[in-house]
């Protein structure tokens, strides 16, 4: 048997037979019920960086012994046979439960080693074109920025449910939100790539405090803060509580005046979920704001497609399950050109 795999993995790995495996997880809850049959049994909510998965220890399981004793927020192995059982998904049988030794609980946190190469070449990206930005103001704010929060930055969701829900999310999100407003940029020339680069990095930094689960754990609990002013409203202290550490007397000959630059960087948070609808007291604006608002948009709904297809059933030939934010049910996407098929000829 390999080493220990994602929850994600598991899932992908028993999608067309079962699996013999072992997963690492966070416990989230383990709680004790009573069947229809007056029979107790034990619900285990494992969850890790990028899934959740809940199997039922019965009565008559050895794995009692172990959920007896299990407190929220303990880590796990599960070692057995995984296998997806029709419309419930993933599940379990002969498998057995017991305690991550400390290193395997490091680990745990630390994701995978593609988690941990994936999430340190996206911050790297994000930290080189921090460093490109031209202007002094928005760059030493950006840098600020990580230096103070790089941390919890690099462990925040960007999301409850929704879109890159889980620890490190955020760094994801907004890595992938650079890559394609740099990209823009490039096809219009007239927007402010400073601006657009430091609007991408704060558009959701309020959620470093709405959507960040804690150093040792997946679970994103809901914070006072988050919960009274939201992300939107935080993401604007953030930056006004910066802005005043920063160097500003040095700022004076600068153009545009600096004050100018710091509305524009606070209207990109405003106004980023596009509409009053969705939370924007203000709608975009100008330029930036509107080409900030459809990177976002973009990358979180094709992130929703991915996940669809990811951990979907299909409920008929390239047509999966229905996904309630998108509004659609997701249909396969057309394979990339590779040629002509074995023993056709290509037409004159």
């Amino acid at each position: 048997m390999a080493g220990p795999q994602t929850i994600a993995g598991v899932r992908e790995g028993a999608k067309e037979k079962s699996l013999f495996a072992e997963l690492h997880a966070q416990v989230e809850q383990c709680t004790k019920k009573e069947g229809s049959n007056g029979k107790p049994f034990w619900e285990l909510r494992l969850r890790d960086a990028g899934d959740a998965l809940t199997l039922r220890v019965w009565s008559d399981s050895p794995n009692v012994r172990v959920c007896e004793s299990l407190g929220d927020g303990e880590c796990v192995a599960v070692e057995g046979e995984f296998y997806v059982n029709g419309g419930f998904g993933l599940d379990a049988r002969r498998w057995e439960l017991r305690r991550l030794l400390p290193d395997e609980r490091a680990a745990l946190f630390e994701g995978s080693e593609a988690e941990r190469a994936r999430n340190t070449e996206d911050y790297e990206y994000i930290v080189s074109r921090v460093g490109e930005i031209g202007d002094p103001r928005l760059r030493g704010l950006a840098e600020r920025f990580l230096e103070t929060a790089g941390s919890r930055f690099r462990r925040a969701a960007a999301a409850r449910v929704n879109h890159h829900a889980r620890r490190g999310g955020l760094l994801a999100h907004t890595a992938q939100m650079m890559r394609s407003a740099l990209a823009i940029a490039g096809a219009y020339p007239r927007l402010n790539r400073d601006l657009l680069v430091a609007g991408v990095l704060f558009h959701d930094c309020g959620k470093l405090w709405e959507t960040c689960p804690p150093e040792e754990g997946f679970a994103i609990k809901s914070d006072l803060r988050g919960e009274m002013m939201g992300h939107i409203n935080i993401g604007v202290e953030v930056v006004n509580a910066l802005w005043r550490e920063l160097p500003r007397a040095e700022w004076e000959a600068l153009t545009p005046p600096s004050d100018e630059v710091r509305l524009h960087l606070i209207h990109l948070i405003l106004s980023h979920h596009g509409t009053m609808e969705f939370g924007s007291p203000v709608l975009p604006k100008t330029p930036e704001a509107v080409a900030l608002h459809y990177v976002d948009n973009l990358d979180a709904r094709l992130e929703m497609f991915f996940q669809g297809y990811a951990t979907g059933t299909e409920t008929g030939p390239g047509v999966f399950d229905y996904v309630r934010p998108l509004g659609v049910s997701p249909v396969a996407p057309l394979g990339a050109f590779t040629g002509f098929d074995e023993g056709r000829t290509k037409p004159d």
